[in-house]
């Protein structure tokens, strides 16, 4: 059983930064395609960002293409979103999530309820 722990959010001004980070334990990182997922009020979750489990293959929504990157570092078993040129739009709870069943992500999709789930960080973006 992966149990996963997101840190980093927080308030920020528009056009500000954020790093989150999650780290897993009862599991491996690499093992997996691990994924970014964000919860805004009144919305459905969606998959924003995906890193594959071969470490390479990444895939954003259109609307974080140049303004996050996803990233692992298998030495310390965690996943990051890089989050820049931020927006009020981008404010919702992010969820660090781990696919249980390869193939069956897509970006947008909300993902599977037996995937791994973190708890959630609050991202809220507003002056």
């Amino acid at each position: 059983q992966v149990q996963l722990v997101e840190s980093g959010g927080g308030l920020v001004q528009p056009g500000g930064s954020l790093r989150l980070s999650c780290t897993a334990s009862g599991g491996t990182v690499s093992d997996y395609s691990m994924g970014w997922f964000r919860q805004a009020p009144g919305k459905e979750r969606e998959l924003v960002a995906a890193l594959r489990w071969n470490g390479f293959d990444t895939n954003y929504a259109d609307s974080m293409k140049g303004r996050f990157t996803i990233s692992r570092d298998n030495a310390n078993n965690a996943l990051y979103l890089q989050m820049n040129s931020l927006v009020p739009e981008d404010t919702a709870v992010y969820y660090c999530a781990a696919e249980r069943h390869r193939g069956t992500w897509s970006i947008g999709d909300p993902g599977q309820d037996d995937d791994y789930w973190g708890q959630g960080t609050q991202v809220t973006v507003s002056a």
